[in-house]
Parts: C-alpha cells; structure tokens; sequence
C-alpha cells in the first residue's frame, strides 16, 4: 500500500488535513454530492417521519466509492509509483480505481469477483473505458488464484479471493495495492460524505435521530455515521446487512485476516471467516465475510445496531424508492432503505415526530441485469 494510506490507517490524529490536490479532485467529481428529502417516499408510507438522503450515486462513478480511491491514487502518484491495483466486488470500487487511477496518469489492474464480472458487463466496460485492465478471480496470473481454481474449477470468486490476488499481484510487480473497505483509513476518507451532511444538515436547521447506512465491509456507512457519532448528534446508529452473507447474526467477534489468503494482517472484526464463500447474491457489494474493526468494535459494544434484510425485502424497498423518488437505488443501497421504511412505519405507529437519515451509497443503473433476474425470480 501506498505509505501515506499505512501512515494513516494507524494514525492517533483526530483530523487529518485533506491534500489540496485531493480537494480540486472531489470538486472535479461533484462533491458535495446532495443531501436530499425523500418527500415522496414519506407521502407513500404516511409517516411523520422527516426522511433525508445523503445520495452519493451522484457522482461520476456512481458509488461513494471515488472517495478513498481519489487520495490513496495521489499518494501511490506522489511516491513515484505508475501502477495501481485492486479488488472489486459490485464493481463499484473498481471503477473508482479505474477513474482515480487516470486521473493520475497511472495504469490500474482490476480483479473482479468473478459472479460479478459475469453479472455485471457493464461495470467492466466503464472501468476499461477508464483504462482500467479487469481480470475475473480466482484467476490463474497469481498463484493463489491458481490454488483456489486447482481446488475448485468453478469457484464463484469472492471478495476475499480477489483481495488476496490483488495483493500478490502488487506486491509481484511492486505496483501498489488500493484497499476499498474494511480498513479504517477506507472509513477515514470516506468521512467526507458525514462531514458535508452535518453541514447540510445544520444548514436545513435539522437535527438527526436515526441514522442508517448499508454495510459491506463498512466503509459507506462508517465515512456517513462516524462523524455524527463522534460529535453525539443522533438517538440511533443502524448498519443494515445481508441475510444472504449472515455476519452480524452469526459471525463471530475474533481475530481474522481480512483476505482469504492470509496476507495482510490480522484484525479484530466481526467475521463469518476468511474461508468463508459467500452465495452468488443479487448486492455484490456486501459479499463479504467480515466488517470493518471500528464498526465491528461499535456494534458489541451495542452503540451500534445491525439488522439483515433478504432479496424479496430489499427488491420491494428498492421498487418503492425508485417509484417514490425516481432513483433506482444500488441493491446494496436498498438494504438501507428497507432499514428507513421499517424505522419511519415505527415512529408512524408510536405516533412520533423523527428525522430519519441514510447513506444511498450509489445508483443502480449498471444493476439492471440483477433486477431483472430478482423480477423473474420473485414472480414465480
């Protein structure tokens, strides 16, 4: 990794001053990105309930992913380095590399998880677009993808897989290795998306109650709920899951390696195991086998909430927000916002009066394939 993003990932700094170049950057990709009132979404559910949306599928990625991406490719940039690699999942973060890494002028390598790959052309053709090469993992240039695929030729790829290949691939090739989630300095960048929305919020005169973030390895929901947390402005913090990828209902709170491979280090998270292989599901986003160590931290300690949704829950939420609100939501975003609806139905029974805020981490025009097979399914 690049030795600023290691510097930090283990800094005791509370604040960490963001690079000039990295702030013309975030302007160039359209932040801040909009803090906007789901009015129509509330009209539906007849809830008092005030519903915000933090909509990070504003920018030209898509995702929040771009947020991270942006300042770990300028510091590879600034140590010399013309080569960045990485994992994706979704292809989201993917993308983001791709985008941030020619930004740069550097080159990016991609292993994308292979279910993905073969869901998702779309996401593939935007990160070659950007220039980005995109291989599907396990894969056989490294040789733990050729170790995964000896013992199963079919292997569905996993984000820990890819991580892993990611890992040897930079490290072979003395590239730099880009990590998306999971690690804190990820959440530290992404903290850009809670500080402007404490601005915007502050600015609509509002004051939180709920707020409500999807959760993969956790960086979209710890980079929005973190800088609330850390200055005590809301009642309730709820990271939203996969029934699917069952880590908060069922994972274990231990040591683990955030690759499948073993080749970063060991951290204390919330994990389903490193050898765990997720389903093929419908949000690839969130098929992962651990959660980010604060965010694992925080729910055991019970400051925290967590809930886990299934596909039939998340397709109907997702199906209302994009007829109320016109946005068709990420899958991985819908999570969050079946989390919204269930919270605004609470305070509409207990006859309440609350402001409800959630991360939409992206859009979901490149899931159209995975929406049109959860229709096909879900109509049977």
């Amino acid at each position: 990794m690049p030795k600023e993003v290691l510097r930090q990932q283990f800094t005791v700094e509370r604040f960490i001053k963001i690079p000039e170049e990295v702030r013309e950057a975030y302007l160039n990709i359209g932040r801040p990105t909009p803090l906007m009132r789901a009015k129509r979404l509330e009209e539906m559910l007849n809830t008092p309930a005030k519903i915000y949306f933090k909509f990070e599928g504003a920018t030209p990625t898509g995702s929040h992913k771009i947020n991270t991406a942006l300042p770990q490719a300028y510091f590879a940039k600034a140590e010399g380095v013309n080569h960045v690699v990485t994992e994706t999942g979704a292809g989201q973060w993917g993308t983001a590399v791709a985008l941030a890494a020619r930004m740069y002028n550097m080159e990016s390598t991609i292993f994308m998880v292979k279910v993905s790959y073969e869901q998702k052309p779309q996401r593939r053709t935007i990160m070659e677009l950007y220039g980005g090469k995109v291989y599907a993992s396990p894969t056989n240039l490294t040789e733990y993808g050729r170790k995964v695929l000896a013992e199963n030729p079919s292997h569905p790829g996993s984000l820990g897989v890819a991580m892993s290949e990611a890992i040897e691939y930079a490290l072979t090739n003395n590239y730099r290795y880009l990590v998306g989630s999971v690690l804190d300095v990820a959440i530290l960048h992404q903290s850009v998306i809670g500080q402007e929305a404490m601005k915007q919020m502050d600015i609509l005169g509002e004051e939180p109650d709920i707020l409500i973030g999807c959760v993969g390895g956790g960086s979209n929901f710890g980079g929005f709920a973190f800088p609330f947390l850390g200055a005590k402005r809301g009642e309730k913090f709820i990271a939203v899951g996969s029934y699917e990828i069952p880590k908060f209902s069922q994972g274990d709170y231990m040591y683990d390696f955030p690759d499948s491979a073993g080749l970063l280090p060991m951290v204390k998270m919330i994990t389903l195991g490193k050898d765990y292989v997720p389903p093929p599901i419908y949000a690839g986003g969130l098929r992962y086998h651990g959660a980010a160590p604060s965010l694992s931290l925080l729910i055991k300690e019970g400051i925290v909430e967590w809930r886990e949704y299934s596909e039939p829950e998340i397709f109907e939420a997702a199906k209302l927000f994009a007829e109320a609100q016109g946005i068709v939501p990420a899958p991985e975003s819908a999570h969050a916002i079946k989390a919204v609806i269930d919270e605004a139905l609470k305070v509409k029974k207990n006859h309440e009066r609350k402001v409800i805020v959630f991360n939409l981490s992206g859009h979901g025009l490149l899931d159209l394939p995975n929406y049109e097979s959860m229709m096909k399914r879900l109509s049977k």
